[in-house]
């Protein structure tokens, strides 16, 4: 189910992602922040699973009370879910698909049955359109070495118009901007870079010109025109059939750029100039000069084309230094658009830390609940009610889904606890049929390294929470504010 956000400048968000919900709410209460903090955290660390850390923080801080209310004490409870977090990290471990870990990072098939279900829990009905077009975008760029895959290396281009069918991966990268002048194709050229923008620069010092009669103003304004047409000669002379701007273009720059044939790009933004950079091998320089031949990129072809009504520079690399891929998506509202954007996200973050798998679809969390449950039978202490309420918590994964795909919840978690007692551990819920199924039927599954990280941080966040006894408030709350410095106090 997707929720509708209306951030504090009434941008509207229509998304189900809760790392985008979190952020965008503005959470006043501390101990919500912690929680927030936890989120943001599994975000940046993994890129995906930050409703699973929210959510499970929340169930475990809601069954803490149940336990004080009971008359626990908050250190027993915290004994207790420490002991559980260890002892699910330990099931976890064995929960994890045999032969997994040697999985073919090149091989597409492989891919998408790792990034299905992270996919899936964003744009539900729409993984397998999403999921070969994210596959072969992180295959394009996945090193010799797959451990240094780098995420930023995936773009995304979000053009509107046209629908999902229409969406496309480009080797190399997608400008949303048009070519300056009117060269709008070449192949197989060297590109030059130039950070600082390819105009006459003005001098540091400033003079006054005495000019006495109209020949030597005439002789004035054609010194700067030599000057430029020099220094645009030289670029050409270089080999360079492109030229890159990183800031404004002139007029009397482009005219010479236009003689001699060179197609000129403006790209304002550094961090997409440092890409560019990354995608054509060159070397920003910072002021228009001859630039040498090591400084000199290379694309196989660089052309205007319009999609969509939206003009946008299409920069293809399909040799050497093919180090970015853009996923082109299309849909027919920004929201959409940006919502997928946040699957191709979460994909391209599921390809890096691919390779162990646990079961989906709450298999692995109603697994971990019955052998939790378990383990708190053995213990003897009063911190066994809290290993048993951290089991329980982990149901709110398969109630959650039952609810949202409208199934009766209750009924489906005890069947779910009837499988996993009698030796099916990998049978989950199958949403569309409404029953429990082996996922492994039905490929679902989810990473082990999300799933650690979320419970982890899930864990160390309730319990940094009931650690606290009281909250102090250093300011006063809404009170008169103190005036600012340097102002009298009438």
């Amino acid at each position: 189910m997707n929720k509708m956000v209306i951030n504090h400048l009434d941008k509207l968000f229509v998304t189900n992602d809760a790392a985008t919900i979190v952020n965008e709410l503005e959470v006043q209460h501390p101990a919500a922040k912690i929680l927030v903090l936890a989120g943001k955290a599994q975000q940046e660390e993994i890129g995906d699973g930050a409703n699973l850390t929210v959510s499970f923080a929340g169930e475990l801080l809601q069954n803490a009370e149940e336990l004080i209310r009971m008359g626990l004490h908050p250190s027993e409870i915290i004994i207790g879910y420490t002991k559980s977090i260890n002892k699910t990290v330990e099931i976890l471990e064995e929960l994890v698909e045999k032969g997994s870990e040697n999985m073919n990072v090149r091989n597409k098939d492989e891919v998408i049955s790792r990034m299905r279900s992270s996919v899936a829990s964003k744009q539900y009905g729409q993984e397998d359109k999403l999921c070969p077009l994210i596959a072969e975008a992180c295959i394009q760029v996945c090193p010799k070495n797959p451990a240094n895959f780098n995420v930023d290396n995936v773009r995304v281009a979000k053009l509107l118009g046209g629908g999902l069918h229409d969406s496309t991966v480009v080797r190399g990268m997608v400008l949303k901007t048009d070519a300056v002048g009117t060269i709008k194709r070449v192949e197989k050229a060297k590109v030059a870079v130039f950070a600082g923008g390819v105009d006459t620069t003005a001098t540091e010092t400033k003079g006054t010109v005495l000019i006495h009669n109209a020949e030597q103003l005439e002789n004035y304004a054609k010194t700067e025109e030599a000057k430029v047409e020099e220094l645009i000669k030289a670029v050409a002379d270089s080999g360079a059939k492109v030229i890159v701007s990183g800031a404004a273009v002139g007029e009397m720059a482009l005219h010479f750029c236009e003689r001699y044939k060179l197609m000129v790009l403006k790209i304002s933004s550094k961090f997409e100039l440092r890409r560019f950079c990354r995608t054509t091998g060159a070397v920003g320089l910072l002021k228009l000069s001859q630039p040498d031949q090591d400084d000199l990129g290379y694309v196989d072809s660089v052309s205007v084309e319009e999609i969509g009504g939206a003009r946008v520079t299409i920069v293809k690399n399909e040799q050497g230094g093919n180090s970015v891929s853009t996923v082109v998506l299309r849909g027919s509202t920004d929201s959409i658009l940006d919502d997928l954007e946040r699957a191709v996200d979460d994909g391209v973050n599921a390809y890096k830390g691919r390779i162990r798998i646990v079961p989906g679809a709450a298999a692995t969390e109603i697994e971990l609940a019955r052998r939790l449950k378990e383990f708190s039978f053995k213990e003897t202490g009063l911190d066994q009610y809290a290993i048993a309420k951290f089991a329980e918590s982990f149901e709110m994964i398969p109630k959650t889904l039952a609810e949202n795909a409208g199934l009766n919840a209750i009924e489906i978690i005890s069947s779910l606890y009837a499988e996993h007692a009698s030796g099916n551990t990998k049978v989950g819920i199958d949403l569309d049929e409404g029953v429990c199924k082996d996922i492994s039927t039905m490929n679902i599954w989810d990473l082990h390294i999300t799933k650690f990280f979320a419970l982890k941080y899930a864990a160390d966040a309730a319990c940094t929470v009931l650690r606290v006894d009281q909250i102090i408030m250093a300011k006063p709350a809404g009170g008169p504010k103190p005036p600012p410095a340097g102002m009298d106090e009438d």
